[in-house]
């Protein structure tokens, strides 16, 4: 039913309604009420000239012109019209009150009215709710995909930095849909499908959003796990209602992200053909090949796990271009952080190059994070700038944990947590190709009571064998601090952590990366084959386990041998080290530095003196490079 015809309906009823009300009013001067006791002694005295009798009510009109009205007692009066005769009263009847037109109308239309309504509410609760957007049973089939207009969309490619090499990639995507004539007069057509990939956090759904907003056009936007419902068919009808509604707004872009949830390898299930979400991906398929009729639009998907989507998605024709968004280098960080403190007000010596260079590894969400709890920490200060001192807060909270100084340790804890740490440190320092200590605390963090930071001093793409040794030696470093000094029964739990981390770095040097002399460069285990549910992942015999659990221990005591010669031969700056610790509680790089020369330790570093580039910054997420202390609770 159209706007016009159910308002139509409703001023009807409005109508009818107060046309009953108005004609139960009466007008005039409210008549005198008697008893009908005193109306019988008037009639036989004389004193009325006329009455109007309706049923059981009596209204009249006596000789001086006073009306009155009386009500008759419902019972059979016999001798009341003689009365009446026999005083010369002039009698009338009033004829009974019957319905007008309309209230007919209305009495008789009202229960059809009503279904008519009742059928009306339901049906728009099964289609979607009454005008709430709330999804009915009648909705399954409609895509969820949301869609922003051109004039929506406010992001250029001006707000995303440090993916050069990709926007490059997709700047022709931008230059087809202004301008599609460009391509088409040479015989060129522009990708179907763009597949973007990469770590999580890069920017990928920020840079699909820049394409949409540099060329203007609509942008239809959804995940790729709101497709696939529990029946079957519902996902590849939500495929085909996307596509048909994009179809409407070309040239529009499709942004699908997380395409991984829909789009794994077909046939590797215990689903076979008919599960709906192999029958999702087929209609996407489908969708994607048939785009005679589909010019204008573009899909692009991303997703972090490129290599388990199906080979037919990846083909020319649908996914047919495939760019990888990676993590920034120290150039890109820099140009990500510049576009993040455009609205946060910095303080005049905060230098971004050197938040860049200690900040590798960080995607671009993690500098966003960066920046939003250097602001935080500002703010709880009551600062109106934002200063070097809060970055470095906000820094070590994301690398280290939140500080918990509200939690009670002993001094005996603090001194093992400080032994701890310093082993750690020492090793660290000493070992071939470590990153350089960068911070020694012994304020719990997270889980940690106390966390060795290290850094390297560049970016870092590959590790060698001789520095994975190396971190290997700095992990073992903490227990070792423990034994000497507490000897063997004193060692605590907390290296639980340290050994774990120790154990998958050796047992990968085994068997993953071929970094061993006795069992060779070969791959043993897979690690997609063990994903599959019929077998897969052990692909080498007994024999060779037991000889993959011997190389991986030969290595541990070796690594173990070296960080305790070294330690020992330090046991001076181990003692110096954990004094430092208890007095200052955390300890930069220089001042590590004077420990491992045997100086006197300077003063903690003073964030007013303009002399922030005393450590390259952070720590490296990967292989190691933060080492936590004793672990509470383990």
């Amino acid at each position: 039913m159209s706007e016009m015809a159910k308002n139509l309906v409703l001023w009807l009823i409005i109508a009818a309604v107060l046309l009953s009300i108005f004609q139960n009013f009466k007008g005039g001067p409210t008549p005198e009420t008697i008893t009908y006791t005193n109306f019988v002694d008037e009639v036989q005295s004389g004193q009325v000239r006329s009455v109007i009798i309706d049923g059981v009510e009596i209204e009249g009109e006596r000789h001086n012109g006073a009306k009155f009205r009386a009500i008759r007692p419902d019972v059979y009066d016999s001798g009341l019209m003689n009365d009446l005769l026999n005083n010369n009263v002039n009698v009338e009847g009033r004829e009974p009150d019957k319905a007008s037109f309309w209230q007919q109308l209305f009495l008789a239309a009202f229960p059809i009215l009503l279904i008519v309504a009742i059928f009306m509410f339901f049906m728009r609760q099964m289609q979607g709710g009454m005008g709430g957007g709330r999804a009915g049973p009648m909705s399954f089939g409609k895509s969820k995909a949301r869609l922003l207009s051109e004039d929506q969309i406010k992001t250029t490619f001006a707000d995303v930095a440090g993916v050069d090499e990709a926007k490059e990639d997709v700047r022709e995507l931008v230059e087809f849909l202004r301008d599609p004539s460009k391509f088409q007069s040479l015989g060129g057509r522009i990708p179907r499908g763009v597949l973007m990939s990469g770590p999580p956090g890069t920017g990928k759904t920020l840079l699909a959003r820049a394409i949409a907003g540099e060329a203007r056009v609509p942008f239809f936007s959804i995940s790729g796990s709101d497709f696939v419902e529990m029946f079957v068919g519902v996902g590849a009808s939500r495929v085909r209602d996307m596509f048909e509604q994009a179809k409407k707004q070309a040239p529009c872009i499709i942004f699908i992200d997380e395409i991984d949830a829909v789009g794994r390898a077909r046939g590797g299930g215990w689903g076979g053909g008919n599960d709906e979400r192999e029958q999702t991906l087929n209609q996407l398929l489908v969708e994607m090949d048939g785009f005679e009729g589909n010019e204008g639009v573009i899909v692009i998907a991303a997703s972090n796990r490129p290599d388990v989507l199906d080979k037919a998605l990846l083909r020319p024709g649908r996914f047919d271009r495939q760019i990888f968004v990676g993590l920034p280098d120290i150039r890109g960080r820099e140009q990500i952080l510049k576009v993040h403190v455009r609205k946060v007000p910095l303080d005049e010596r905060v230098n971004l190059g050197i938040l860049a260079r200690g900040t590798p590894g960080f995607s671009g969400a993690d500098l966003a994070n960066l920046v939003n709890e250097a602001a935080l920490f500002a703010a709880r200060a009551n600062k109106r700038l934002v200063t070097m001192e809060e970055f470095e807060k906000a820094r070590d909270k994301i690398m280290m944990g939140a500080e918990r100084r509200s939690m009670v340790m002993s001094e005996e804890e603090k001194a093992n947590t400080a032994y701890h740490e310093a082993g750690h440190a020492i090793v660290g320092r000493l070992m071939p190709e470590h990153d350089p200590v960068h911070k020694v605390t012994i304020i719990p963090r997270g889980r940690a009571l106390g966390v060795t930071q290290f850094l390297p001093e560049e970016d870092q793409y590959s590790l060698s064998r001789r520095k994975l040794v190396s971190m290997v030696c700095s992990l073992f470093g903490g227990r070792i601090a423990e034994e000497l000094i507490h000897g063997p029964e004193g060692v605590t739990t907390g290296a639980s952590n340290d050994i774990e981390r120790a154990s998958q770095l050796v047992r990968a040097m085994v068997t993953k990366w071929g970094l061993s002399e006795r069992l060779g460069p070969i791959l043993y285990g897979d690690e997609e084959s063990a994903a599959q549910p019929f077998g897969g992942g052990r692909n080498f015999s007994g024999n060779t386990s037991h000889q993959i659990d011997e190389e991986v221990r030969r290595i541990i005591d070796q690594c173990y041998g070296t960080a305790k010669r070294l330690i020992e031969e330090n046991i001076d700056v181990l003692h110096a080290m954990k004094a430092a610790l208890m007095e200052y509680e955390t300890l930069d790089s220089e001042q590590v530095d004077d420990l491992m020369s045997r100086r006197p330790v300077r003063p903690p570093r003073d964030w007013h003196d303009g002399n922030f580039d005393r450590g390259s910054g952070a720590a490296v997420r990967d292989g190691g490079a933060v080492i936590g202390g004793p672990v509470a609770g383990k």
